[in-house]
C-alpha cells in the first residue's frame, strides 16, 4: 500500500517542496537531476520505480527550492537542500544524486558531512568546465527561445538511448505543449546554474562510502564525466564504480537492476 506524501519546506529565504514513500527505518535522499518540469508531479512513477526501497528506506525526494533568484549555482542548490534536510530532520543518510543531482549531492558531503552516511552519485562529474557541457548550452538556447518542443525533443534525445527516444518520441512533444514561461525560466536558472562547479580538489573531503555510477554513451556530460570522481576517490577501500554501456545518460532510468544496484551499495 502507498504511503506517498506530499511536503515542504518553508524558511525565513525559501520553500522548497519534497514528497516522501517507504516505511523503512533509514532514511535515503534522491536528488533528481535537471528537468523541464518539476519532477514533484512524477511522484507516483517515482515510487513505482524505487519499489526495491519501500520496506528498508523512508525515501525523500527533494525538488530545487521555489521562487529562484536569477543567479543560482549549484553551490547555492546545495546549501538550501542541506538547509531543507536539517528542517525535516534527517542527519547520516543515505543519499543518491543523479547528473546536477550527482554535482548537489556532493556538495553536500563535503561541506555537511553529518548529514551523509553514503553517498551514491549517478551520470554526474566532478568538473562542469571539464565535461563535455555543449549540450546544456544547446538547451539554455532553445529555452531562451522558447521552443518548448524542440526543448523537450533534444533533451530526450541527449539523456535516452535512441530506440527509447524514438519510443517516447511522441510523449515528449505532448508534455511540452504544457510547458510554461514560468517553467523554462526556472530550466535556464538551474541549467545556468551547473556552469564553474568544480569540486575536483575537495573530492578528498568526503567521508563517507561512495559509489559512482557512469555511462561510457552519456552524451549530455561525456562518456569521460566520471574520470575526475574515480581520479579522485580511486584507491579508497570505501569507493567503488561501475560503468554502463548502452543506457545513456538516464541509466538511473533506463538500466534494469540500477535500483537494484542503489539498494545493494546502501543495504550493506
Amino acid at each position: 500500500m502507498s504511503n506517498l506524501t506530499h511536503n515542504a519546506v518553508q524558511t525565513d529565504t525559501f520553500t522548497m517542496n519534497y514528497f516522501t514513500f517507504g516505511k523503512g527505518s533509514r532514511p535515503l535522499v534522491i536528488l533528481p537531476g535537471l528537468s523541464v518540469k518539476s519532477v514533484m508531479g512524477m511522484a507516483e512513477a517515482v515510487e513505482k520505480e524505487y519499489a526495491v526501497m519501500r520496506d528498508d528506506f523512508t525515501v525523500y525526494l527533494f525538488d530545487r527550492r521555489e521562487n529562484l533568484p536569477e543567479k543560482y549555482s549549484v553551490y547555492d542548490m546545495a546549501e538550501d537542500t542541506a538547509e531543507a534536510m536539517r528542517r525535516v530532520g534527517l542527519r547520516d543518510v543515505c543519499l543518491f544524486g543523479a547528473s546536477q543531482g550527482g554535482m548537489i549531492a556532493m556538495c553536500i558531503a563535503i561541506g555537511h558531512p553529518e548529514l551523509v552516511k553514503k553517498l551514491a552519485l549517478g551520470s554526474t562529474a566532478a568538473d562542469a568546465d571539464a565535461a563535455d557541457t555543449g549540450v546544456i548550452g544547446k538547451w539554455i538556447g532553445l529555452a531562451k527561445n522558447g521552443d518548448r518542443t524542440a526543448l523537450n525533443l533534444a533533451f530526450g534525445q541527449a539523456i535516452y538511448p535512441a530506440a527509447v527516444f524514438e519510443k517516447f518520441r511522441g510523449a515528449l512533444a505532448a508534455v511540452a505543449t504544457t510547458v510554461t514561461d514560468e517553467e523554462l525560466a526556472r530550466f535556464v536558472i538551474l541549467a545556468e546554474g551547473t556552469a564553474g562547479f568544480r569540486v575536483t580538489d575537495r573530492l578528498h573531503d568526503i567521508q563517507c562510502p561512495v559509489l559512482a555510477i557512469g555511462s561510457a554513451d552519456d552524451r549530455v556530460l561525456g562518456a569521460g564525466a566520471m574520470e575526475t570522481i574515480v581520479a579522485g576517490l580511486g584507491g579508497r577501500p570505501d569507493f567503488s564504480y561501475y560503468i554502463y554501456d548502452g543506457f545513456g545518460h538516464a541509466a538511473f532510468d533506463t538500466a534494469p537492476d540500477y535500483r537494484d544496484r542503489l539498494h545493494r551499495f546502501f543495504i550493506e
